[in-house]
């Protein structure tokens, strides 16, 4: 049985996002390891939105089960919904098959930088598209699909019945996206025409039998 429904959020702005916006076109090298990066102040002010959400859902909506990514933003956006919605605690699981899309080499690096010190790879993201494309001792998208397949069929066996939120990440919403449709890989850069998932967005899928229905997608009305 799967679960009811899953809603999968994206962590709100965070230090790195801000610092990759204010940077422009000029490069930047942002030193703090990806896992270790937390919120903004408008991140914090988007995770608190994120709580009000979830207070005003009727309580047959409000999401029973957490699974969120180990990283720090992820985790920090989940404690300061939770904390704005002022509900009991609720089951949390941390899970790494959650984590974002491993940049490698090119970690912290905008686009700008990326093109200073490794000009024949930038060459290469731009030709394949930055979701497809695999960074040396990173990931592509479909390497992130790959881990959310089975985290989907492991939440099938251990949230059956119940409502899901997800708290994690741009390209693991994407990755949802292809995987809870049950597309095959051939197709999976048509889910590209979805992205950018926004900051602290909301997506819902519920439960039609043993499928899943899309209800919304990027959603930021609540921000």
């Amino acid at each position: 049985m799967p679960p009811t429904c899953i809603m999968a959020v994206r962590h709100g702005e965070s230090e790195a996002n801000l610092a990759h916006r204010e940077a422009g076109a000029a490069p930047l090298v942002y030193e703090r390891g990806d896992d270790q990066v937390t919120l903004s102040e408008l991140g914090r002010a988007q995770a608190a939105a994120l709580g009000r959400l979830l207070a005003v859902l009727p309580p047959e909506e409000r999401p029973e089960l957490v699974w969120c990514s180990p990283y720090l933003r992820a985790l920090d956006t989940w404690r300061l919904a939770w904390r704005t919605w002022g509900a009991a605690p609720l089951p949390v699981t941390v899970d790494d098959r959650l984590r974002d899309q491993e940049q490698g080499v090119l970690a912290g690096l905008n686009p700008s930088a990326v093109a200073q010190r490794f000009p024949r790879e930038a060459a290469r993201r731009l030709a394949e598209g930055v979701y497809a494309y695999r960074p040396p001792e990173g990931e592509s998208l479909g390497d992130v699909v790959v881990r959310l397949r089975g985290f989907l069929a492991e939440l099938r066996e251990r949230a059956g019945g119940r409502r899901v939120l997800v708290v994690a990440h741009d390209s693991v919403v994407l990755g949802l996206r292809h995987v809870i449709a049950g597309a095959p890989d051939a197709e999976l850069a048509a889910v590209l025409a979805f992205a950018p998932v926004l900051n602290a967005s909301v997506s819902v899928w519920r439960a039609d039998g043993a499928r899943f229905e899309l209800v919304r997608f990027n959603d930021v009305a609540h921000l």
